[in-house]
């Protein structure tokens, strides 16, 4: 389904095991890895180039849970904004596999591993989708795995 724009409309009908969504890009700025740091994880080397420098990472880094954050961004901005979506009872597998750099531009992906429709809430759908972020190297920095429920077609609300 398509809304009056032209933009898909995400429903569990849509979601096929192996589909592939493009989540874009995102160029990750040393101002916006300071300003996540600074509030919520203000670990030195989130903080400066040199503590980032000293430290296994190799330079003012993201946290992971900032790279998380991103990816959430991403994957609201590419489909989850566009869809029936009641929410993710979890996760299931995060990984942070190398450090996102001041400068880094990553690009995502997220595939459609398993559907299955929930027999408790038959206007709902259970569909997990794994999910990568990788950096301009091609280098993989997040992989992330979750179940999220959708409404199916015609049991939604949307236009």
């Amino acid at each position: 389904m398509t809304d009056t724009l032209g933009t898909k409309y995400w429903s569990y009908d849509d979601f096929e095991p192996g589909t592939e969504i493009d989540l874009g890009s995102h160029e990750v700025t040393a101002a916006e890895i300071v300003e996540f740091a600074s509030q919520f994880d203000p670990q030195p080397m989130h903080l400066s180039d040199e503590a980032g420098q000293a430290s296994l990472l190799g330079g003012l880094a993201a946290s992971g849970w900032h790279t998380s954050a991103i990816f959430m961004r991403m994957m609201c901005d590419a489909f989850l904004l566009s869809s029936t979506s009641q929410g993710s009872p979890g996760i299931e597998e995060l990984k942070w596999k190398k450090p996102v750099l001041a400068g880094d531009v990553l690009t995502g992906c997220s595939t459609v591993v398993a559907k299955r429709e929930l027999k408790s809430r038959p206007d709902l759908g259970m569909v997990t989708l794994r999910h990568e972020l990788r950096n301009q190297r091609g280098e993989t920095v997040l992989v992330l795995q979750n179940p999220i429920m959708f409404r199916k077609r015609g049991e939604t609300h949307d236009a």
